[in-house]
């Protein structure tokens, strides 16, 4: 079982990321459930989005151990990363984030934001790049399904730039 918590303010798209996550996960023929939070305010607080992937039953639908907790912005990595395990994995937007936790042994340094800008003009897609760095890192769903949820799920119009996004986040991961 992997448990996954993806953090940052509204509007940065992660309550469509862990969809799309728990999505592939069932296309990937496992068990996957995904909940979701978000302050009061529409785009610009503080939300997180929790996905656990599983080959067995899932008996509790809360993140209660997380594998990885991807931070999108700082006041996520303060907010979201205090129960990851010194072991876990902390993904982080190095655009957003200058600061993480001493105790984490496992912190992947990604200028997510930064590097979807300069390539594709848009930090609209950031949140898939994230994925393609989540999936390339952990494994927890194939390539071909988080490629498939995810042109389900985005805009007719926008599937060339996602798969782009996805692809750059595979690389980001890779380095």
């Amino acid at each position: 079982m992997i448990e996954m918590r993806l953090s940052g303010s509204g509007g940065q798209g992660l309550i469509l990321a862990g969809i799309i996550l728990a999505e592939a996960a069932l296309l990937d023929g496992k068990m996957a459930i995904q909940s979701q939070s978000y302050g009061p305010e529409a785009r610009g607080g503080a939300s997180k989005s929790e996905v656990i992937i599983s080959e067995k039953a899932i008996h509790y639908p809360k993140v209660t151990n997380p594998n990885l907790v991807l931070a999108m912005t700082q006041e996520a990595v303060d907010k979201y990363s205090k129960d990851l395990p010194a072991d876990g994995i902390l993904m982080i937007d190095t655009t957003f984030v200058k600061k993480v936790p001493d105790h984490l042994k496992n912190v992947y340094h990604l200028p997510i934001t930064e590097r979807v800008t300069a390539e594709l003009g848009k930090a609209l897609f950031a949140n898939i790049v994230a994925l393609g760095a989540i999936v390339a890192t952990t494994k927890a769903v194939s390539v071909e399904s988080i490629t498939t949820a995810i042109l389900h799920r985005v805009p007719k119009g926008t599937e060339d730039i996602n798969k782009r996004a996805l692809e750059l986040g595979i690389a980001l991961a890779a380095k």
